[in-house]
């Protein structure tokens, strides 16, 4: 920008197209961030409907948010139907189910 600001009427276009690049730059790695976060939620919220599926044999409850279920990742699977229960009942936010939990399960695979 400084450059753009300090640039002679000869440079004025060239300065332009470099901040007009960087600031296109800047929205590309955003959105490539975003988009390989929300994608990697998508995932997470599959595998635990999947995983709550094979330990009780019934399907999970619809009000359970994307992020709660973000949060459940981490519970070992002795505790996991209970976190879920409780997280549906008491509407518990992310940070409130990780804090729920005892038996830390690793997630070594977050984008």
């Amino acid at each position: 920008i400084r450059n753009l600001w300090n640039s002679s009427e000869d440079n004025l276009y060239s300065a332009s197209l470099l901040v007009l690049l960087a600031f296109i730059l800047l929205l590309m790695f955003y959105f490539i961030r975003s988009f390989a976060l929300k994608a990697q939620d998508r995932a997470i919220r599959a595998e635990e409907k999947l995983r709550y599926f094979i330990l009780t044999g019934k399907s999970i409850s619809n009000k359970i948010t994307t992020r709660q279920f973000v949060g459940l990742r981490f519970a070992s699977d002795e505790e996991f139907v209970a976190l879920v229960e409780k997280a549906v009942i008491e509407n518990l936010s992310e940070n409130d189910i990780k804090k729920a939990i005892i038996n830390w399960k690793a997630d070594e695979y977050r984008v």
